[in-house]
Order: structure tokens, then sequence, then C-alpha cells
């Protein structure tokens, strides 16, 4: 009776595997051809080895980037040629490849800042249709700046605190000074920054906004304390400025609120606080306020000078592009690249014209096309006003995305040939900038409330839930 009962138990299991082997056979089956029933559905990570398979190629990418990632009409998508094939699998999933050497490629998630280069400039030669002259372009000028403050919420602007800026006591060096400013631009929201003066003036002197972007280290990075000392030291104010969420900013927010699009919009009110308070100085030169920042920071320079006329010169670095429209919320997180039918970077950076303006690239980010196509729009923009000279475009064809000493000196030339300042005071007897006497602080001395955060004011608003309620329009 046992041994009947362990042969019947034996027979049993045998059958169940045979069922769920034959079950496992037509769901395999059903994968592999499928039909319109099920949409001809395939699992991404098979559609990929399929690929593979088929153009004798190889597609790098992760576990979490496949899973549970299906394609619908997997096979009908296939094409005769390999990236028609992968644009027609990856668009609905949106993702994409990236194509890392011959017969190479890298899955992505669909980058919506990213477009192909010539795509980038067929768009701006659409965009250029728009105007041929200075009337029709001052038109187009019109039409775009109140977009953009609608676009960012700041149409209108929001209340100015009543509050006096917090300024920290003043350190001496050599030819400059610093003192740190807090200033805030609404109820218990604060903007950080570190201010670099001459150590002796006279009468009104120029101010150069300097954003930083998002390198690491923010505004306390070497480079960045010596490009504002410098500018300091040939006669002119230089306002180092954190990013949102970036900095000492991280005392009210977290980094990951930096990746939100209400970044963008607290950014640019930032920016225009900051002007507020320069331009009510009595040693300000309103004639001479300029804005410099580099990467991210360099689109929020192209976006204030299109936004703020008070900016009288721009020069953003490693940043504008007719096909690259930003990695990050802070410079494409709210919609004004949809303003006035729609724009981009380059149109927004001709809106500095007649101001001088000077363009930063190099050969290893997306500014590495610069002087074929995006440059020289800006010269025939610049045309319009009989000024093509007052726009500028220093290239690096061998340098990568950073604010190294060839960009700083770009830089310097350019301020010092437009704003009038004193180069003998940066430069060696042999003519060359001497940036060796620029002191490099340690961060915490270039806080403003305290190595701790223990001099954040009490009214200082914690966390982004807090910041929504300032914008009620704002919506996730």
């Amino acid at each position: 009776m046992k041994n009947r009962k362990l042969a019947m138990t034996s027979r049993t299991a045998r059958c169940l595997v045979v069922v769920i082997f034959y079950l496992f056979s037509i769901n395999i089956v059903s994968a592999q051809s499928g039909n319109t029933d099920n949409q001809y559905r395939k699992p991404l990570l098979q559609v990929l080895k399929d690929i593979e398979t088929r153009f004798g190629v190889k597609i790098k990418y992760s576990d979490p980037q496949v899973k549970d990632k299906w394609v619908n009409y997997a096979d009908w998508r296939f094409r005769t040629n390999v990236d028609q094939t992968l644009d027609n699998v990856l668009k609905p999933l949106d993702m994409k490849v990236n194509k890392e050497k011959d017969k190479v490629y890298k899955l992505k998630e669909y980058e919506y800042n990213r477009w192909d280069v010539k795509d980038g400039w067929a768009y701006l030669d659409t965009l250029a249709t728009k105007y041929n002259d200075v009337a029709s372009w001052e038109k187009r000028k019109a039409l775009i700046k109140p977009q953009l403050y609608e676009a960012l919420l700041l149409s209108p602007l929001p209340a100015k605190p009543n509050s006096k800026p917090i300024i920290t006591p003043k350190r001496v060096f050599d030819g400059y000074t610093i003192e740190n400013i807090a200033i805030e631009i609404m109820p218990g929201l604060y903007i950080n920054g570190s201010l670099y003066k001459p150590l002796n003036y006279k009468g009104k002197i120029p101010v150069v906004l300097s954003p930083d972007g998002h390198w690491e280290k923010q505004r306390f990075r070497a480079d960045c304390q010596t490009r504002c000392a410098m500018i300091a030291k040939m006669g002119a104010m230089a306002f180092s400025y954190d990013l949102f969420a970036w900095g000492e900013s991280m005392l009210q927010f977290k980094y990951e609120d930096h990746r939100r699009s209400l970044a963008q919009t607290v950014q640019t009110l930032g920016g225009i606080r900051i002007l507020d308070y320069f331009t009510s100085l009595k040693e300000t030169d309103t004639a001479r306020i300029g804005i410099s920042g580099g990467s991210g920071a360099g689109s929020h320079s192209i976006l204030m000078t299109a936004m703020d006329a008070r900016i009288k010169l721009s020069a953003p670095v490693v940043a504008m592009s007719s096909y690259f429209y930003g990695g990050c919320p802070c410079e494409s997180g709210m919609p004004i690249h949809f303003c006035a039918g729609g724009t981009n970077n380059v149109e927004l950076a001709a809106m500095a014209a007649p101001r001088p303006q000077l363009i930063v690239s190099d050969g290893g980010d997306w500014t590495a096309e610069t002087p074929q196509h995006d440059f020289p729009y800006l010269q025939k923009m610049y045309g319009y006003y009989g000024l093509s000279n007052k726009v500028e475009n220093v290239h690096f064809p061998t340098e990568k995305h950073d604010f190294g000493v060839n960009k700083r000196t770009a830089l310097y030339d350019f301020l010092i040939k437009n704003f009038k300042l004193n180069a003998t005071a940066v430069k060696d007897k042999t003519g060359k900038y001497d940036e060796s006497k620029v002191t490099i602080e340690p961060e915490t001395a270039l806080y403003v409330f305290g190595d701790k955060g223990q001099n954040l004011p009490k009214n200082a608003i914690i966390g982004f839930e807090s910041l929504k309620k300032l914008f009620p329009n704002f919506k996730d």
C-alpha cells in the first residue's frame, strides 16, 4: 500500500512537471512568435539580444534598465538598418542608445534635453526665419521676454522681503577683500554668496555676477575663488553665489531638490534679487554690470541676460548650444523653451544683443560645434545692429568641460576690454596673468551661516514642501 502511494505521488509529480513544461513552452512560443491578440509582444531584453544577433552589434545595458519592460509589435519594428531599428524599438519606451564606437551602443533613458547636432542646427535655422532685421528681431524679443517670466511663475514678481542682507565681517587679502552675503529673496528663502571687492577703489565700479555651475565643491572650489579674486584685483566686484539646493543652500533643502523643476524659478528669482541689491549700492556702476557662469550657471547667465536689461555684459562658459538644452531641471525644468512658439538657448543668447557677449566653448562637451553654426548665427544677429564685433567666441578644441585657466583668461581679456579694468594689477612682468597671489580659503570661511549652519535665520524655511507653499501656482 505504501509503495502504491509512493508510485502515485511520483506519477503525479511527473505529470505536474510535464504540465508546467508545456505551459512554459507555450509562453516561450507565444513570446517568440506572438500575434495581433497580444500585440506581438516581447521582453525588451530578448529584443535587444535579437538586434545584437541580427546586426552583429553589442548593446550595453544594466539589469534595471531592461527589467519588466516589454516591446509591442516587436518584430514589426525591425528594419534593414540597425540605427533605425533601435530607434523604432526604443522610442515608445522613452529610451535611446548612444553610439560609443563602431558596432557598440549604450542604452540610455530618453534625453529630452539632448538633440542630434543637425536637428539642433535645423531648428535654429527655422527660428531664424522669423526675423530678418532689427525691427523684426526686436518684435520677436518683445514676444519671448514676458513669456519667460510667465513660464517661470514670476509674472508678476513675488513681493520682495523688507529684510536687509546678512553680511559677515570683511576679510582682507592681497588687493581684494571678501565678505559673505545672504539675501532673503522670499520670506524665509535665502540665496548665499561671497562678495570679492577691490581693496582700494574710487568712485563707481563694475559688478560681475558669478553664479557657479555643477562642478564638485560648488563656489568653494579653488578655480572659482581664483576667478572672483582676480576680477576684484582688476577693479570690479565679483559676487559668487550658489545655485538652488547647492552649496550653502543645502542647509534649507536637499540635493534632490536641485533636480526639481522649481529650482530654475528659484535660481532666476535669486539672480533678480541680487541685481536689486547691487543696483542699490552707491559704489555700483550700473552701466557696467555683467554676468559669467560656467556649465549650468552658464545656462543661468544666458537666461538672466535675456530677461533682465540691467545686465550689460554676459559671458556664458561651456554652456550655449543649439542641440543641448541643459542636463538639469535647473536649466530646462520649467517650460521656458516653449515660449513664443518655441525657442532654444542660442536664440535666448541672441537676446543679449547688442550688449557685449563672450561665448566660451570647448571640444569635450555639447559646445564642440559652436564655431560652425551657433556662433555665426549670433554674429548675424549682432550684425542687425551693426555690431558683429560685440559678440566673441573663444573655442578650445582640445579642452574639456571646465572653467580652467584658459577659459578664465578669455573672460579676463573680455572684461578688461569691455569694462575698462586694470590689467596691470593682475599681470606679471611678462604680461601673463598671475593668479599665484590669490588666497584659497577653506570652504567654511565662505559660509554666511556659520561652519555648522548655526546662524541660519529662525524664519528660514526647510524642505521642498515649504518652498512649494511660496508658489501656489506651481504644480508637480
